[in-house]
Protein backbone atom coordinates (compact mmCIF):
# COMPACT_ATOMS: atom_id res chain seq x y z
CA UNK A 1 0.00 0.00 0.00
CA UNK A 2 2.83 2.34 0.93
CA UNK A 3 4.67 1.64 -2.32
CA UNK A 4 1.53 2.25 -4.34
CA UNK A 5 0.95 5.55 -2.53
CA UNK A 6 4.54 6.66 -3.13
CA UNK A 7 4.24 5.72 -6.80
CA UNK A 8 1.08 7.81 -7.15
CA UNK A 9 2.81 10.77 -5.47
CA UNK A 10 5.83 10.46 -7.77
CA UNK A 11 3.61 10.22 -10.85
CA UNK A 12 1.65 13.28 -9.75
CA UNK A 13 4.87 15.24 -9.22
CA UNK A 14 6.16 14.32 -12.67
CA UNK A 15 2.82 15.26 -14.27
CA UNK A 16 2.81 18.59 -12.43
CA UNK A 17 6.37 19.33 -13.59
CA UNK A 18 5.50 18.52 -17.22
CA UNK A 19 2.35 20.64 -17.03
CA UNK A 20 4.25 23.61 -15.63
CA UNK A 21 6.94 23.23 -18.27
CA UNK A 22 4.28 23.35 -21.01
CA UNK A 23 2.28 26.25 -19.56
CA UNK A 24 3.72 29.64 -20.55
CA UNK A 25 4.55 31.94 -17.66
CA UNK A 26 2.67 34.73 -19.47
CA UNK A 27 0.20 34.75 -22.32
CA UNK A 28 -1.28 37.74 -24.18
CA UNK A 29 -4.93 38.54 -23.52
CA UNK A 30 -7.21 36.20 -25.44
CA UNK A 31 -8.50 37.26 -28.83
CA UNK A 32 -5.44 39.31 -29.80
CA UNK A 33 -3.20 38.59 -32.77
CA UNK A 34 0.27 37.37 -31.80
CA UNK A 35 3.04 36.71 -34.32
CA UNK A 36 6.36 34.97 -33.82
CA UNK A 37 9.13 37.29 -34.99
CA UNK A 38 11.42 34.66 -36.44
CA UNK A 39 9.56 31.88 -38.32
CA UNK A 40 12.72 29.80 -38.64
CA UNK A 41 14.21 30.61 -35.24
CA UNK A 42 15.95 33.73 -33.97
CA UNK A 43 19.48 34.56 -35.17
CA UNK A 44 22.04 32.70 -33.09
CA UNK A 45 19.34 30.65 -31.38
CA UNK A 46 20.78 28.19 -28.88
CA UNK A 47 19.37 24.66 -28.47
CA UNK A 48 17.70 23.46 -25.27
CA UNK A 49 16.54 26.87 -24.06
CA UNK A 50 15.04 27.07 -20.59
CA UNK A 51 11.25 27.59 -20.47
CA UNK A 52 9.87 31.08 -19.89
CA UNK A 53 9.24 31.79 -16.22
CA UNK A 54 7.81 34.53 -14.03
CA UNK A 55 10.80 35.30 -11.82
CA UNK A 56 8.83 37.42 -9.33
CA UNK A 57 8.95 36.25 -5.71
CA UNK A 58 6.92 37.33 -2.66
CA UNK A 59 9.94 39.36 -1.54
CA UNK A 60 9.93 41.57 -4.64
CA UNK A 61 8.85 45.17 -4.32
CA UNK A 62 5.25 46.04 -5.10
CA UNK A 63 4.55 48.90 -7.50
CA UNK A 64 1.56 51.04 -6.47
CA UNK A 65 0.57 48.20 -4.16
CA UNK A 66 0.58 45.52 -6.86
CA UNK A 67 3.08 42.87 -7.97
CA UNK A 68 4.82 42.84 -11.34
CA UNK A 69 5.23 39.95 -13.77
CA UNK A 70 9.00 39.68 -14.38
CA UNK A 71 9.21 37.42 -17.40
CA UNK A 72 12.50 35.58 -17.80
CA UNK A 73 14.07 33.11 -20.24
CA UNK A 74 12.43 34.58 -23.34
CA UNK A 75 13.91 32.77 -26.33
CA UNK A 76 10.95 32.93 -28.76
CA UNK A 77 10.22 36.65 -29.29
CA UNK A 78 6.75 37.72 -30.39
CA UNK A 79 4.67 40.78 -31.15
CA UNK A 80 1.05 41.13 -30.02
CA UNK A 81 -1.31 43.65 -31.61
CA UNK A 82 -3.57 45.64 -29.28
CA UNK A 83 -5.89 47.51 -31.71
CA UNK A 84 -6.99 51.02 -30.82
CA UNK A 85 -10.34 51.27 -29.06
CA UNK A 86 -13.01 53.67 -30.23
CA UNK A 87 -11.68 56.02 -32.91
CA UNK A 88 -8.52 54.65 -34.52
CA UNK A 89 -6.04 57.49 -35.07
CA UNK A 90 -3.92 55.32 -37.37
CA UNK A 91 -0.96 55.86 -35.03
CA UNK A 92 0.91 52.81 -33.75
CA UNK A 93 3.47 52.42 -30.98
CA UNK A 94 5.74 49.42 -30.50
CA UNK A 95 6.31 48.97 -26.76
CA UNK A 96 9.57 47.69 -25.26
CA UNK A 97 9.22 46.64 -21.60
CA UNK A 98 12.25 47.11 -19.36
CA UNK A 99 14.12 44.78 -17.06
CA UNK A 100 17.89 45.42 -17.41
CA UNK A 101 18.00 43.09 -20.44
CA UNK A 102 17.53 40.32 -17.88
CA UNK A 103 13.72 40.08 -17.58
CA UNK A 104 10.69 41.85 -19.06
CA UNK A 105 8.24 43.72 -16.83
CA UNK A 106 5.59 42.46 -19.20
CA UNK A 107 2.52 43.87 -17.42
CA UNK A 108 3.81 47.04 -15.71
CA UNK A 109 5.70 48.21 -18.81
CA UNK A 110 3.80 46.22 -21.42
CA UNK A 111 0.11 45.32 -21.33
CA UNK A 112 -0.77 48.23 -19.03
CA UNK A 113 0.94 50.60 -21.45
CA UNK A 114 -1.04 49.15 -24.35
CA UNK A 115 -4.28 49.69 -22.44
CA UNK A 116 -3.40 53.38 -22.06
CA UNK A 117 -2.37 53.79 -25.69
CA UNK A 118 -5.58 52.11 -26.85
CA UNK A 119 -7.59 54.54 -24.69
CA UNK A 120 -6.20 57.50 -26.66
CA UNK A 121 -6.88 55.92 -30.06
CA UNK A 122 -3.37 54.52 -30.59
CA UNK A 123 -2.65 50.98 -31.75
CA UNK A 124 -0.13 49.18 -29.56
CA UNK A 125 2.24 46.42 -30.57
CA UNK A 126 3.85 44.75 -27.56
CA UNK A 127 7.29 43.30 -28.28
CA UNK A 128 8.32 40.35 -26.15
CA UNK A 129 12.03 40.46 -26.96
CA UNK A 130 14.71 37.98 -26.00
CA UNK A 131 16.20 37.99 -22.50
CA UNK A 132 18.45 37.54 -20.58
CA UNK A 133 21.81 38.97 -21.66
CA UNK A 134 20.54 40.30 -25.00
CA UNK A 135 21.82 43.87 -24.66
CA UNK A 136 22.73 46.60 -24.41
CA UNK A 137 23.96 46.84 -27.98
CA UNK A 138 26.75 46.23 -28.98
CA UNK A 139 27.45 43.94 -26.00
CA UNK A 140 24.69 41.85 -27.55
CA UNK A 141 22.66 42.60 -30.65
CA UNK A 142 19.78 40.17 -29.96
CA UNK A 143 17.25 42.62 -28.49
CA UNK A 144 18.03 45.22 -31.17
CA UNK A 145 17.61 42.55 -33.86
CA UNK A 146 14.17 41.81 -32.41
CA UNK A 147 13.29 45.53 -32.38
CA UNK A 148 14.41 46.04 -35.98
CA UNK A 149 12.46 43.00 -37.13
CA UNK A 150 9.35 44.10 -35.20
CA UNK A 151 9.23 47.55 -36.85
CA UNK A 152 9.54 45.98 -40.29
CA UNK A 153 6.71 43.53 -39.60
CA UNK A 154 4.44 46.32 -38.35
CA UNK A 155 5.05 48.33 -41.54
CA UNK A 156 4.46 45.21 -43.63
CA UNK A 157 1.02 44.76 -42.02
CA UNK A 158 0.18 48.47 -41.75
CA UNK A 159 -2.72 48.46 -44.22
CA UNK A 160 -4.16 45.22 -42.80
CA UNK A 161 -3.94 46.55 -39.23
CA UNK A 162 -5.33 50.03 -40.17
CA UNK A 163 -2.04 51.74 -39.29
CA UNK A 164 -0.41 54.72 -41.00
CA UNK A 165 3.09 53.44 -41.93
CA UNK A 166 4.44 56.97 -41.46
CA UNK A 167 3.19 57.28 -37.87
CA UNK A 168 4.79 54.29 -36.15
CA UNK A 169 6.77 55.04 -33.02
CA UNK A 170 8.41 53.24 -30.12
CA UNK A 171 7.98 53.53 -26.36
CA UNK A 172 10.44 51.95 -23.95
CA UNK A 173 11.14 51.81 -20.23
CA UNK A 174 14.55 51.49 -18.56
CA UNK A 175 16.47 48.95 -20.70
CA UNK A 176 13.55 49.13 -23.12
CA UNK A 177 14.06 52.91 -23.27
CA UNK A 178 17.70 52.29 -24.21
CA UNK A 179 16.43 49.87 -26.86
CA UNK A 180 14.15 52.62 -28.21
CA UNK A 181 17.13 54.99 -28.44
CA UNK A 182 19.31 52.26 -29.98
CA UNK A 183 16.72 51.58 -32.67
CA UNK A 184 16.35 55.34 -33.24
CA UNK A 185 20.06 55.48 -34.08
CA UNK A 186 20.61 52.03 -35.68
CA UNK A 187 17.99 51.61 -38.39
CA UNK A 188 19.98 52.02 -41.61
CA UNK A 189 21.27 48.45 -41.63
CA UNK A 190 19.70 45.27 -40.28
CA UNK A 191 21.86 43.36 -37.80
CA UNK A 192 20.77 40.02 -39.26
CA UNK A 193 20.36 38.39 -42.69
CA UNK A 194 16.99 39.30 -44.28
CA UNK A 195 14.20 36.83 -43.58
CA UNK A 196 11.39 38.07 -45.83
CA UNK A 197 9.81 41.19 -47.33
CA UNK A 198 9.38 42.80 -43.89
CA UNK A 199 13.14 43.24 -43.74
CA UNK A 200 13.12 45.31 -46.93
CA UNK A 201 11.03 48.00 -45.21
CA UNK A 202 12.37 50.78 -43.01
CA UNK A 203 12.73 49.99 -39.30
CA UNK A 204 13.19 53.67 -38.38
CA UNK A 205 10.64 54.79 -35.78
CA UNK A 206 8.80 58.01 -36.60
CA UNK A 207 9.03 59.10 -32.95
CA UNK A 208 10.25 57.72 -29.63
CA UNK A 209 9.05 57.92 -26.03
CA UNK A 210 11.95 57.17 -23.71
CA UNK A 211 10.92 56.63 -20.10
CA UNK A 212 13.51 56.42 -17.25
CA UNK A 213 16.26 55.14 -19.58
CA UNK A 214 19.46 53.38 -18.69
CA UNK A 215 22.72 52.88 -20.63
CA UNK A 216 22.56 56.28 -22.42
CA UNK A 217 25.24 57.87 -20.22
CA UNK A 218 28.43 56.09 -19.17
CA UNK A 219 28.84 56.32 -15.39
CA UNK A 220 32.43 55.07 -15.55
CA UNK A 221 33.33 58.12 -17.66
CA UNK A 222 31.64 60.95 -15.80
CA UNK A 223 28.24 60.39 -17.43
CA UNK A 224 29.56 61.03 -20.92
CA UNK A 225 27.23 60.12 -23.80
CA UNK A 226 27.16 56.46 -24.74
CA UNK A 227 29.44 56.33 -27.81
CA UNK A 228 27.26 53.60 -29.35
CA UNK A 229 24.17 55.85 -29.39
CA UNK A 230 24.89 58.63 -31.87
CA UNK A 231 21.92 60.80 -32.86
CA UNK A 232 22.00 62.50 -36.25
CA UNK A 233 19.65 64.96 -37.93
CA UNK A 234 17.63 61.94 -39.11
CA UNK A 235 17.08 60.50 -35.63
CA UNK A 236 13.36 60.57 -34.76
CA UNK A 237 12.03 63.16 -32.27
CA UNK A 238 11.87 62.02 -28.67
CA UNK A 239 9.93 62.54 -25.45
CA UNK A 240 11.96 61.82 -22.32
CA UNK A 241 10.98 61.36 -18.67
CA UNK A 242 13.13 60.67 -15.60
CA UNK A 243 13.27 61.44 -11.90
CA UNK A 244 16.19 63.30 -10.34
CA UNK A 245 16.35 60.63 -7.60
CA UNK A 246 16.37 57.71 -10.07
CA UNK A 247 19.09 55.28 -8.91
CA UNK A 248 19.78 54.50 -12.57
CA UNK A 249 20.85 58.20 -12.89
CA UNK A 250 18.85 61.06 -14.31
CA UNK A 251 21.84 61.91 -16.53
CA UNK A 252 20.71 59.17 -18.92
CA UNK A 253 17.71 61.23 -20.05
CA UNK A 254 19.50 64.58 -19.79
CA UNK A 255 22.52 63.38 -21.79
CA UNK A 256 20.43 61.90 -24.59
CA UNK A 257 18.34 65.07 -24.73
CA UNK A 258 21.49 67.18 -25.15
CA UNK A 259 22.80 64.87 -27.87
CA UNK A 260 19.50 65.21 -29.72
CA UNK A 261 19.69 68.98 -29.33
CA UNK A 262 23.22 69.03 -30.80
CA UNK A 263 21.97 66.99 -33.76
CA UNK A 264 19.05 69.38 -34.32
CA UNK A 265 16.41 66.79 -33.42
CA UNK A 266 13.23 68.06 -31.70
CA UNK A 267 12.93 66.63 -28.18
CA UNK A 268 10.97 67.27 -25.00
CA UNK A 269 12.48 66.52 -21.59
CA UNK A 270 10.58 66.14 -18.30
CA UNK A 271 12.63 65.90 -15.09
CA UNK A 272 10.85 65.39 -11.78
CA UNK A 273 12.28 65.76 -8.28
CA UNK A 274 11.03 62.38 -7.08
CA UNK A 275 9.88 59.11 -8.52
CA UNK A 276 12.75 56.65 -8.41
CA UNK A 277 12.67 53.98 -11.08
CA UNK A 278 10.25 51.43 -12.49
CA UNK A 279 6.85 53.01 -11.84
CA UNK A 280 5.38 52.40 -15.30
CA UNK A 281 1.97 54.03 -15.59
CA UNK A 282 0.70 53.07 -12.16
CA UNK A 283 -0.51 56.24 -10.42
CA UNK A 284 0.89 57.23 -7.04
CA UNK A 285 0.92 60.48 -5.06
CA UNK A 286 4.02 61.58 -6.99
CA UNK A 287 3.50 63.96 -9.96
CA UNK A 288 5.82 61.91 -12.17
CA UNK A 289 3.18 59.21 -12.54
CA UNK A 290 1.09 61.66 -14.59
CA UNK A 291 3.66 61.64 -17.38
CA UNK A 292 1.24 59.89 -19.82
CA UNK A 293 -0.88 63.05 -20.04
CA UNK A 294 2.20 65.06 -21.02
CA UNK A 295 3.16 62.38 -23.54
CA UNK A 296 -0.28 62.53 -25.18
CA UNK A 297 0.00 66.33 -25.46
CA UNK A 298 3.46 65.94 -27.03
CA UNK A 299 2.09 63.53 -29.64
CA UNK A 300 -0.41 66.24 -30.61
CA UNK A 301 2.32 68.92 -30.53
CA UNK A 302 4.53 67.11 -33.06
CA UNK A 303 1.55 66.33 -35.30
CA UNK A 304 1.44 62.57 -34.77
CA UNK A 305 -1.99 62.69 -33.12
CA UNK A 306 -4.44 65.03 -34.84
Amino acid sequence: MTRKFLFILAAAAIFSTLLNAQTPAWQPPSGLLTLTLWPNGAPGEQPNQLPEVNTTTPKDKLIAGRPVIRLGNVSVPTITLFPAKGTNSGVAVVVFPGGAYHILAIDLEGTEVCDWLNSIGVNCILLKYRVPDTGPYPKSSAALQDAQRALGIVRQHAAEWHIDPHRIGVLGFSAGAHLAAALSTHYNQRLYPPVDAADQLSCRPDFALIIYPGYLAVSEHGMEPNPDINPTADTPPAFLVQAEDDPVHVENAVTYFMELKKAGVPAELHIYAQGGHGYGLRPTALPITHWPQSAAIWLHTIGILH
